[in-house]
């Protein structure tokens, strides 16, 4: 390692993640807009004292989510974990999308997509509108308050992804409890460990269980694939596991957060209440996440060879961390980033990620929160805030932001 490779690594690097100033509580930290001033490929230092590069410019963020020297090989020494419980266990994880890369890669994902297609999706609308209005009769059946995360937020995308996968709803107390655990910051290796291995074992037997009695569901379709030796149970649990807990946890919290960002600017939800142009509402969800930056701990990566930008060297070996929050309010791009405007043009957003491990199921959260914001607005005209949020409603030692509750009235 060259003698200025070695200085900069010991230098003093800001530890990351970094706090919010929670009287803007959908800005990015301000640490992370003042390192992309001085330069959008900067060193941070995490829990174990490793100082990987933190990503905080959109155009940086692009060219190396999109770059095959960047990988999300976890198993890899100097991968930049996200925690201690999560770098103790890796070795327990099986391939699947979510760790793999080259061809490898592709072949998992291309199991995945065909689930997620936008004529599957778009076939699953009727079933989304149909279980959103369910939610609100059963949210408003003789009362005018309620918590909307309990009541909607989380419910919905659990029972579409439950629905889709062939995993019993029923089961859904289980998984986000595990998958709470899972994903705390906090959390140590033992809890990381038990609250995996309790969810993947579930979905192991579900898997060799349809292996025996395939249903029309996508389990079946991994079952299919083991039955025939293609892969094996344990990958297909994997990758039902990482979709259940990716296609729940992450919409529920841009359906919350996103409803209190646009009830703090009426204006901008007028957008979801008041058209019937369905780009326009289309529009105002890419803003929304454009704007909420949910995967606010960033997309772990590590580099497979030398890499040489915005005048840094990422050598070969080191951590990688995009930090989409920051980098989708990158005005060097987003006029004004700090205003949500639902008519800007936001084609640029990583908010879905990009490149070749972009979010297989954005086209499903699309059709959700498409659904959901028309419908909320125009069912509850008056929906407001029933109390002051406070900084502790906010879930900053999570792995994706949002809000533990929002109680709302109309």
């Amino acid at each position: 390692m060259s003698e200025t490779a070695t200085e900069v690594i010991n230098e003093v690097a800001p530890s990351f993640p970094m706090e919010r100033d929670m009287r803007c509580p959908f800005a990015p930290p301000e640490a992370t807009t003042t390192l992309r001033a001085q330069n959008p490929v900067s060193r941070v230092t995490i829990w174990d004292g490793s100082q990987p590069w933190l990503i905080t410019g959109l155009a940086a963020e692009r060219e190396l989510l999109a770059d095959p020297r960047i990988s999300v090989d976890e198993s890899l020494p100097g991968f930049p974990h996200w925690n201690e419980g999560m770098a103790a266990n890796v070795s327990m994880r099986p391939k699947s999308v979510f760790n793999s890369d080259g061809s490898e890669h592709a072949t998992f994902r291309k199991m995945m997509t065909r689930a997620f297609t936008f004529k599957r999706v778009n076939a699953l609308r009727p079933f989304i509108q149909k279980t959103t209005d369910e939610l609100f009769d059963a949210m408003s059946d003789g009362k005018d308050t309620a918590d909307l995360v309990g009541e909607v937020a989380l419910p919905l995308p659990s029972i579409v992804i439950s629905q889709m996968l062939g995993v019993p709803y029923e089961n859904h107390d289980f998984f986000q409890e595990n998958s709470v655990k899972s994903m705390d910051r906090y959390a140590t290796p033992e809890e990381n460990m038990q609250a995996f291995a309790a969810m993947f074992m579930f979905m192991l037997e579900l898997v060799e269980k349809k292996v025996a009695e395939p249903g029309d569901d996508v389990l079946s379709s991994f079952a299919e694939r083991v039955r025939d030796g293609e892969i094996e149970a344990a990958e297909a649990a994997q990758m039902g596991l990482g979709m259940l807990i990716a296609g729940h946890e992450t919409s529920a919290n841009m359906i919350a957060l996103g409803t209190l960002a646009l009830l703090e600017n009426p204006d901008q939800l007028a957008v979801f209440r008041d058209s019937d142009d369905q780009d326009a509402i289309n529009n105002g969800v890419e803003e929304l996440m454009r704007y909420l930056g949910i995967i606010h701990n960033g997309h772990r990566r590590i580099a497979l060879d030398d890499i040489k930008i915005s005048g840094q060297l990422i050598r070969k070996g080191d951590g990688v961390i995009l930090e989409q929050g920051s980098s989708n309010w990158d005005p060097a791009v987003f006029e004004a980033p700090e205003n949500l405007d639902l008519s800007r043009d936001v084609r640029q957003h990583t908010g879905f990620g990009y490149g070749p491990h972009q979010c297989i199921g954005q086209q499903l959260a699309r059709a959700e929160m498409q659904i959901y914001f028309q419908t909320v607005f125009r069912r509850f005209p008056n929906l407001r805030v029933s109390r002051p949020m406070e900084p502790s409603d906010f879930k900053t030692d999570r792995l994706a932001y949002g809000v533990y509750e929002l109680p709302v009235t109309w």
